[in-house]
């Protein structure tokens, strides 16, 4: 003699219905439309503090070029090649050891505003 489960389920407990589905993708687009915008403002404002990072390196390199030489260079690349003067027989070190620094807004490397008058670097 054979037993038979009973295989009878409420209709309930086979899923999710229609409204819980509704609820949770609404709190999800919810939930999207607030966090995506500051995502897109704070990268921008995090570029903006890389590169003004950057001006602030390149700048304290070209004074202490000014300091090292007497002037300024003609040009930026010139403290990406360029080390500092050999003194006491020691080799001086280079400005920039890892090479130009990348303009974070344009993301080329040394890609920076430059003027010999004045000696001061700008972002692009």
């Amino acid at each position: 003699m054979k037993i038979r489960k009973n295989r009878t389920r409420s209709r309930r407990t086979l899923g999710f219905s229609l409204l819980e589905l509704l609820a949770v993708v609404t709190i999800l687009g919810i939930i999207a439309v607030v966090v995506i915008p500051r995502i897109a403002v704070s990268s921008n404002t995090a570029k903006a503090n890389a590169q003004a990072q950057s001006v602030a390196e390149i700048n304290s390199a070209l004074e202490r070029y000014y300091f090292d030489y007497g002037s300024y260079p003609a040009s930026l690349a010139v403290l990406w090649t360029q080390s500092t003067p050999t003194v006491g027989g020691v080799a001086g070190q280079r400005y920039f050891p890892d090479g130009a620094p990348t303009n974070p807004k344009t993301g080329t490397a040394g890609d920076f505003g430059y003027t010999v008058a004045t000696g001061r670097a700008s972002g692009k």
